[in-house]
């Protein structure tokens, strides 16, 4: 694959192309940005960062809910070739503070609720600033010499100045980086206790960017629903850099998106591709679709052979129905799909598959489009971006550590040499930590975490979150970690109070519901996975901002 044409190329040809046509539109708001729109502002920030002084390489940092700011402050960023610092808004004030002086960011782009739980004395790299809520300068260090102040006072007369008369589509024009350059500083989440910087350069970005144009996952005025964490590089990749490299209108959710206001949006946006997490399809199955096939009555209706390729054809079109009726396909990723969930999804032809990537590869690592999926695949190894390698004896039968190589790879942690040694080889293969097989054109099978793996007392492995799966579509569970006690297995089990609830169940009958759940799940696992115990914790499982579990803190 060519990687002649910069990525900056790509976005000042698109928004030259496609000049007059919808780029963002906030949700519950009748604002929409045209990408000219988008275009003037990316100038316009530009031209700020240019009379305040920030440089090509330098960090700039952004904190805040999904919204057109942050992704006009992200693509002028990444246009000008300064770097872009996505914070999570979910990190703690102490852990973003961190990441800001851990990264040398010297602009602070942030909302201003965020902002008021910093300390500005405590983060000395910052030259200013400056509010994604109102554009306000919130802050500006004394040796910068108000020069982001009167770089904003400035900044219409010098705009008019650079571009008298009407914006132009030939006026964008962006500066050819070069492909190993610094684009993004992307923090992970630290499911293992630390956060590290993961750093993607311009080729990186590229790679992602490429392949979702060559397999048409937008397209010129298609649309898209942006619902995951722009921070997060799977939401940032499908949900922003592609679409805005092709043409796409994309309506950003900035809401929490619970189920029910998700799918009034996607109802009203009717995307023509649904980029999702796991969680959602996995709740929409336990709460709606799992307690009507699970009745006694229904059962046996099932049974039958023809009434059940007629109701599963309904149950299809009612989900086809809430995430818009309009979509190509459903593209899980950003965690495990639970097998369960997975099958009957298959069973009934809903239109989905199941990627694979990591930050480290901004993300992608392995898709294929719904109508080739292997079920109970990751998809296929990027073909002309990636190589894929299992190290174990025997690829397609013995699970081992997955190992990528290519175009998405990053350069590194920043500012942390052991890290980057310990996970990429002097060959250039990043260690994903992730257990599998692989079949030989490159489609891959995720078992498991390496760190999570639990060597059984017979020399098994097991997988901790394999039986995790099959335990949490069990009733009144609502999530579960297996853990490792005195060479037994332990399931730690938050319960599922609204169910059971609704049920009638009390707290003294707990004890024999999760016992009877036990015995269940023990029927549904293999001899060398049977969960010993069930043992209940009082509060929900801590997690990153990223919502994964922080194992670590369990595995004691």
């Amino acid at each position: 694959m060519s990687t002649e044409e910069s990525l900056n190329k790509i976005y000042a040809a698109s928004f030259r192309d496609n000049w007059t046509l919808p780029a963002l539109s906030e949700y519950g708001s009748d604002k929409t940005f045209t990408y000219c729109d988008l275009a003037v502002r990316i100038a316009k920030m530009h031209l700020t960062f240019e009379l305040a002084g920030i440089k090509r390489g330098d960090k700039i940092a952004l904190i805040g809910k999904n919204s057109p700011g942050w992704i006009i402050t992200f693509m002028a960023t990444i246009t000008y070739g300064a770097t872009i610092v996505p914070i999570l808004q979910d990190f703690n004030p102490t852990d973003a503070q961190h990441i800001l002086n851990h990264s040398e960011s010297v602009l602070l782009f942030v909302e201003n609720n965020i902002w008021e739980t910093f300390e500005f004395e405590n983060l000395p790299n910052l030259h200013g600033v400056i509010s994604l809520t109102n554009g306000k300068i919130l802050a500006e260090h004394p040796l910068n010499e108000d020069r982001i102040k009167k770089a904003v006072k400035a900044l219409s007369r010098k705009f008019n100045k650079r571009y008298p008369g009407k914006f132009l589509p030939g006026y964008v024009e962006y500066p050819d980086m070069n492909p190993d350059d610094l684009a993004v500083i992307n923090y992970t989440s630290g499911t293992t206790g630390f956060s590290k910087g993961v750093m993607l350069t311009y080729r990186n970005l590229w790679g992602n960017v490429t392949f979702g144009i060559q397999s048409r996952l937008h397209f010129q005025g298609s649309r898209a629903l942006s619902f995951l964490p722009l921070a997060h590089a799977y939401g940032c990749a499908f949900d922003m850099l592609v679409p805005l490299a092709v043409g796409t209108h994309v309506t950003v959710f900035g809401k929490l998106p619970s189920p029910m206001l998700l799918m009034k949006a996607l109802a009203q946006v009717r995307p023509n591709l649904v980029i999702c997490v796991p969680l959602i399809l996995e709740k929409i199955y336990r709460k709606q679709i799992l307690p009507m096939i699970s009745r006694r009555g229904m059962r046996w209706v099932l049974a039958i052979p023809g009434i059940d390729k007629a109701f599963y054809s309904l149950i299809r079109k009612k989900l086809v129905e809430a995430f818009g009726g309009e979509f190509e396909e459903v593209i899980i990723g950003g965690a495990p799909l639970n097998h369960e969930v997975e099958d009957f999804l298959h069973r009934i032809k809903f239109p989905f598959t199941v990627g694979y990537g990591m930050t480290e590869c901004g993300p992608l690592i392995s898709y294929t489009p719904w109508r080739q999926f292997i079920v109970g695949s990751s998809g296929q190894t990027l073909p002309g971006l990636m190589q894929s390698k299992i190290l174990s004896d025997d690829e397609q039968e013995i699970p081992g550590e997955i190992c990528v190589k290519g175009t998405n790879v990053m350069k590194g942690y920043y500012k942390n040499t052991g890290a980057t040694e310990a996970v990429l080889d002097a060959d250039g293969w990043l260690h994903t930590g992730d257990m599998g097989t692989r079949n030989p054109d490159g489609t891959i099978f995720i078992k498991g975490r390496y760190k999570t793996m639990i060597l059984s007392s017979n020399g098994q492995n097991i997988y901790p979150e394999e039986i995790e799966a099959k335990l949490n579509n069990m009733p009144y569970v609502s999530e579960s970690l297996v853990v490792e006690r005195n060479n037994r297995l332990v399931a730690l089990v938050y319960p599922d109070y609204e169910a059971m609830d609704s049920d009638g169940i009390t707290h003294r009958d707990l004890e024999e519901v999760m016992e009877k759940i036990r015995v269940d799940l023990n029927k549904l696992v293999a001899p060398y996975e049977k969960v010993d115990k069930i043992q209940l914790i009082a509060n929900e499982f801590q997690k990153t901002p990223k919502r994964s579990i922080k194992r670590y803190l369990y595995n004691a």
